[in-house]
């Protein structure tokens, strides 16, 4: 009785609404034919909203599910809702995975590349891969969602850190010897005592590089260039040795030990009015103390390396004479290497070095800028010399070519000494002069060698040389083995005799030799100038690079009980020169 009168209203009901059905349907209609079109972001938002809703719901379900026992019957309610895509499979999650979930497809973009990580001497493990990334390890035993194979098996511990730590500075660790201050802090703080007769403070001045140029005419760059004195390259490279990336302070993680003593400063200042016994006792002073060093009983020295602001000739004075140290005469020091400006015949442990020049650039662009410079020169002479003449020495081979160039209209000559002008003294006057010739002249001085070869070079001019101590014996780290290709050798002994004039050798050469010779001495230049020291990194490789190169090899030979060269041929030896003779 009840459920019929239930039925009887539900009825009464219908026939009451059933009219106003059919009206509500078509304003329905209406509105919706009618209605302004919803903005397409504003429909995404809607329906990622509601995406992010339901799939919400549904992870909150799944969670619910993984730690509540099922119920009877709410398995249809659960998998009766549509599985909508995941949307964040494209987010890279740098939290660590939880250990139990399941990997997903790979559809996110590739990590960063891993940082490359320099192992120094400190005694703590490297870190693990996760430890870099950031991330957890993909577990062995799961399988991707799209079916793919399972990864592989995990590498094992120690092949880990290899993969995970690449050592760019392997065998090429340097360890700085750390010296008393007397040894050379304390020796340019009495620069006033360093010369008798240059001021050397303002030359020890930045970094060793002297005052900035700034007033060259327009000559050379405003950047980059400075007054350098070329007594100067120990400060240079110790302070050029502070910004080297593979620096170590384990000993015996080092492929070589560099020993910072300011040799060519310390000798400089006793050159003149002191006795020999004062010459020598900082010298003597150094190999006792580094003796004492756990450094120097792992190998006797013999890794040990030196720089000397000047020639070896400077390092060690003859029995009976007045004139330098015994430095390299010491028999602890016979055991190290010494980077010289220019190294003796005959002598093993002597290595020459560039002279430093009055460029230091400290990026890669200031060096391609004047390489275009001199490239572009405009060089009216055939060939140019820039010194003076030795006081007290007559018909010498200096001499001879400075005669020579002041005979012929097609040389240009910058006469240096006294009663003349400081022209030579001033870097933009030098750097004019040498770029306007194809050819420089570099004849012996007070030694073999000059600082002017390298400002040749420099200035892109090929220099000419007369005797193979000059260059070729000597910087065999810096200039190549085939000298014919940037330089050109004249037998000084038959130019002093007459035999053989300059001007008609050097008018022999085509204008394509002398372009390709010019081109090779340009781009030779980042090799023999030395990067500002204050900076710590340039772009490209410049002397200083080439010559810890060069000591990291030397050393490694010497360790292996192999001659301190790999090429010990006659042409590039002092023997094969006097002998040929």
């Amino acid at each position: 009785m009840g459920s019929w009168r239930a039925s009887a209203a539900a009825l009464r009901a219908a026939r009451w609404l059933l009219p106003l059905a059919v009206p509500a349907c078509c304003v329905v209609w209406i509105l919706l034919a009618f209605a302004p079109p919803t903005p397409p972001a504003l429909a995404a938002r809607r329906r990622e909203s509601f995406q992010v809703s339901v799939g919400g719901i549904v992870g909150a379900m799944e969670r619910r599910a993984a730690v509540t026992p099922p119920v009877l019957g709410n398995e249809d309610i659960v998998h009766a809702l549509p599985r909508l895509p995941e949307r964040q499979e494209n987010i890279i999650d740098t939290a660590p995975a939880p250990p139990g979930s399941r990997a997903r497809a790979d559809t996110s973009p590739p990590p960063p590349p891993e940082r490359e990580l320099i192992v120094d001497a400190s005694s703590s493990p490297p870190p693990k891969l996760e430890e870099i990334i950031g991330a957890s390890p993909t577990p062995p035993n799961r399988q991707l969602r799209v079916g793919t194979p399972p990864s592989p098996p995990p590498p094992q511990p120690c092949a880990a850190k290899r993969a995970a730590v690449a050592d760019r500075c392997a065998g090429r660790y340097i360890y700085v010897q750390e010296l008393p201050s007397r040894f050379n802090t304390d020796l340019l703080r009495d620069c006033r005592y360093l010369s008798e007769w240059t001021d050397m403070c303002k030359h020890v001045a930045n970094a060793g590089m002297g005052p900035r140029l700034t007033r060259t005419g327009g000559v050379l760059p405003p950047t980059g260039w400075y007054d350098t004195n070329q007594f100067t390259l120990e400060v240079v490279f110790h302070n050029r040795m502070r910004q080297y990336g593979c620096l170590t302070a384990d000993a015996s993680r080092a492929a070589a030990v560099y020993v910072p003593y300011y040799a060519g400063l310390d000798v400089g200042r006793h050159l003149w009015g002191f006795s020999n016994n004062v010459r020598d006792a900082l010298a003597e002073d150094l190999v006792d103390w580094l003796r004492s060093t756990p450094a120097w009983a792992a190998h006797g020295g013999r890794d040990h390396f030196l720089v000397g602001g000047r020639i070896a000739w400077d390092f060690r004075r003859q029995d009976g004479g007045e004139w330098g140290s015994r430095l390299l005469l010491l028999p602890e020091a016979t055991n190290m290497t010494a980077l010289v400006l220019e190294s003796g015949p005959w002598h093993v442990g002597d290595v020459g070095v560039p002279y430093p020049t009055y460029f230091h650039p400290s990026r890669a662009a200031e060096v391609a800028s004047w390489q275009r410079a001199v490239r572009r020169a405009r060089r009216p002479w055939l060939f140019a010399f820039a010194g003076a003449r030795r006081p007290g020495e007559g018909g010498t081979l200096r001499d001879t070519v400075i005669d020579q160039c002041a005979r012929s209209r097609r040389c240009g000559l910058l006469q240096c000494g006294r009663g003349r002008r400081n022209d030579c003294y001033a870097p933009g006057n030098v750097m004019r002069h040498l770029k306007s010739a194809a050819f420089c002249l570099q004849p012996p001085g007070d030694s073999y060698t000059r600082r002017s070869a390298f400002d040749a070079m420099l200035a892109g001019c090929v220099p000419v040389f007369f005797h193979p101590g000059s260059a070729y014996t000597q910087y065999r780290w810096h200039l190549p083995a085939d000298h014919a290709r940037y330089s050109v050798f004249l037998p000084g002994d038959s130019v002093r005799n007459g035999t053989v004039r300059v001007e008609d050798v050097l008018r022999r050469f085509g204008r394509a030799e002398v372009a390709a010779m010019r081109e090779q001495v340009v781009r030779m230049i980042p090799g023999i100038v030395y990067r500002d020291p204050r900076t710590p990194a340039g772009g490209f490789r410049d002397a200083f690079d080439i010559a810890v190169d060069g000591m990291i090899d030397r050393v490694g030979r010497i360790k292996r009980g192999l001659p301190p060269w790999e090429d010990d041929d006659d042409q590039r030896r002092w023997n094969g020169y006097f002998n040929s003779r």
